[in-house]
């Protein structure tokens, strides 16, 4: 393997744009926080959302991760308005239908506590009386706002969505708006995680 190659994990703070060039004053770029060249995200985080954003300079390995058979596992912590209910829950479990496709299974509970989130600015808009509840989220599939769109379908619309884990890479101890190298064991399982083969239902 190549050194000169690099990957990285950043935590991307809410209203940047996952990409370095700017498309409007209203947002912020990676390149307010990254200053490495011809690295390039992995897959989409909205500028509106949170969490993990994983980069590289790696093109082969970038093409496999954004291959829908790779089937990576993503986890995000979701924070909706009211509480959901067990049929909610069982119906974003089993899969929802969301602009003409249905969801792959996933799994979803409902924490117990809020989870160790970092304060968001702005802060979500509170309603008076509304409760509001987190979820945790698995996914393998990461269409365009996919997490969004599951809990609207069910009742539940997201007011905030951190991503906290891809596949094996987690958040954990980067704080907001900091990147970091991944290791070399990191990087190891990355290249090694094999593909899921797509079944044929015919």
């Amino acid at each position: 393997m190549t050194n000169d190659y690099r990957y990285i994990i950043f935590h991307k703070p809410y209203g940047v744009l996952s990409q370095f060039t700017q498309e409007t004053p209203k947002h912020q770029t990676l390149k307010d926080y990254i200053d490495v060249p011809d690295v390039y995200a992995v897959g989409r985080l909205d500028w509106d959302s949170e969490g993990l954003l994983l980069l590289t300079n790696d093109g082969r390995l970038q093409h496999r991760l954004s291959d829908p058979r790779f089937g990576h596992q993503r986890t995000y912590w979701v924070q909706v308005e009211r509480i959901p209910d067990v049929d909610a829950i069982t119906r974003l479990q089993t899969g929802v239908e969301i602009q003409d496709y249905r969801t792959r299974p996933a799994q979803v509970r409902l924490l117990p506590a809020d989870p160790p989130v970092c304060d968001r600015h702005p802060p979500i808009r509170f309603r008076k009386n509304v409760p509001t509840a987190w979820l945790e989220m698995t996914l393998t599939e990461g269409k365009n706002r996919q997490v969004r769109r599951m809990t609207a379908a069910v009742g539940f619309p997201t007011l905030r969505l951190v991503r906290v884990s891809i596949a094996h890479l987690r958040l954990d101890g980067l704080a907001l708006g900091e990147w970091r190298d991944l290791t070399p064991s990191e990087v190891k399982l990355l290249h090694n995680s094999p593909a899921k083969r797509e079944k044929n239902h015919s």
